[in-house]
């Protein structure tokens, strides 16, 4: 097999499909936090990138080694999203409900999610992604690191598209952008749990 243009391109492809839940989250958190600094913002980016370049991979790994317990894991992964995402957006929802109707303001506008909570996102929205090992199953470790490479460089561009949007909007918006914010991590975390039981 040859890294070639089909090859670039079906994996870049495959890197948009999956960071379109990363975008979404990275929106929630430029909305949340409208005064983000261009550094957190790359590592904010950066964080869901390594996430979905590395559960590719570590499905890869799987299929080629133990398959048996990989497919054993994968009915607990639309959970394990829900659990997580649903957690987070629902203290930021009701964080941002709570400081709004105390009239404290500020508190909505220095909100900032911690490296802990950021790596609880980076995994919920990429876990899903642990199925592209099969997907990938037919490359060699050399093209499964190239395509994985591949999917982390989309992944990075359109989570920090998607933080300096959520910025824009979120920028005066105060607890209301905590609320939006929280309110989208907590939908995304049922898109990936309803996906997850159809088998979407």
């Amino acid at each position: 097999m040859h890294i070639d243009f089909p090859f670039i391109f079906t994996n870049l492809l495959l890197g948009v499909g999956l960071a379109m839940d990363a975008f979404s989250v990275s929106l929630a958190n430029g909305l949340g936090e409208p005064g983000m600094r261009r550094r957190r913002m790359v590592l904010i980016a950066g964080i869901f990138a390594f996430f979905q370049a590395a559960m590719p991979m570590i499905g890869w790994f799987f299929v080629h080694t133990a398959v048996t317990y990989f497919e054993a894991f994968s009915p607990f992964i639309p959970w394990i999203s829900l659990a997580l995402l649903g957690f987070i957006g629902g203290k930021m929802l009701l964080e941002g409900i709570h400081n709004m109707r105390s009239g404290n303001e500020e508190a909505c506008e220095l909100r900032r999610v911690s490296l802990g909570a950021l790596l609880l996102q980076g995994i919920a929205t990429s876990i899903d992604a642990l199925s592209v090992g099969f997907t990938i199953a037919e490359y060699n470790v050399w093209h499964a690191l190239v395509a994985v490479s591949l999917i982390a460089a989309v992944t990075f561009a359109i989570c920090f598209a998607g933080i300096f949007i959520g910025k824009k909007f979120g920028a005066g918006l105060s607890c209301k952008a905590t609320i939006l914010g929280g309110s989208i991590l907590v939908v995304i975390g049922l898109v990936i749990f309803i996906r997850g039981l159809l088998g979407i």
